[in-house]
């Protein structure tokens, strides 16, 4: 319903959920599309937040050790669920049927309902009228407040809302939220220097790294 109601069309739609298959980049298109942004500036916003992926890619292909004519096919599974479901698996055997369990699974359900989210957009008629605009900013809160957990990593939502919303007015639509992801190399600098560390990059738990540690 939110790409319908960003003007995509019940083919686009569809291609999309299936070619692009990790929710945040599809929601981060769809919005940008929405704002008035250019199909090149939230392509990019997508992007970005499915980098994540590849770095997912990069333990999961120690795990599995496909075969590579299978790989490019794989690959297309590799989101937060899949990957969560592998890593807790004990063995190989276990690691590949619950990725292809899961992404199997995951894959088939969330097209599907959005084929029916679509045609039910269609069948209501202006989504904006509903509110359904909305939408998609609502998903993204709801996925990223669980995920700030220490004070560095609110720091860097705060400090991207500020660059986002402040430089709405005087960029294209799209724009600012590719600006925001700088945000997080400032933020992490900031904390560097305040530690007496550098700029380093911070340890998932906001402890810097002791001078002459191994890295």
């Amino acid at each position: 319903m939110t790409s319908a109601g960003s003007g995509l069309t019940l083919l686009q739609t569809c291609a999309l959920s299936l070619l692009v298959f990790t929710g945040a980049s599809q929601f981060a298109l769809v919005g940008a599309l929405a704002a008035g942004g250019s199909p090149f500036t939230a392509a990019a916003g997508a992007f970005f937040l499915g980098v994540r992926n590849a770095f997912y890619g990069l333990r999961l292909s120690q795990l599995l050790a496909l075969p590579r004519a299978v790989r490019p096919l794989a690959a297309q599974w590799v989101i937060d669920e899949t990957t969560a479901v592998a890593l807790a698996q004990p063995t190989r055997r276990s690691v590949r049927i619950g990725f292809t369990v899961t992404g199997l699974t995951l894959y088939v359900l969330w097209n599907l309902t959005t084929l029916l989210g679509a045609v039910g957009a269609r069948a209501i008629g202006d989504t904006g009228a509903w509110g359904l605009d909305a939408a998609g900013p609502a998903v993204f809160l709801a996925l990223l407040a669980p995920m700030l957990k220490t004070t560095t990593e609110r720091a860097v939502a705060g400090a991207a809302v500020v660059l986002g919303l402040g430089l709405l007015p005087v960029l294209p639509a799209g724009v600012p939220v590719l600006v925001a992801a700088l945000a997080a190399p400032a933020v992490l600098w900031a904390e560097g220097r305040r530690r007496g560390a550098g700029p380093v990059a911070l340890a998932a738990d906001d402890v810097p790294y002791e001078q002459g540690e191994d890295r």
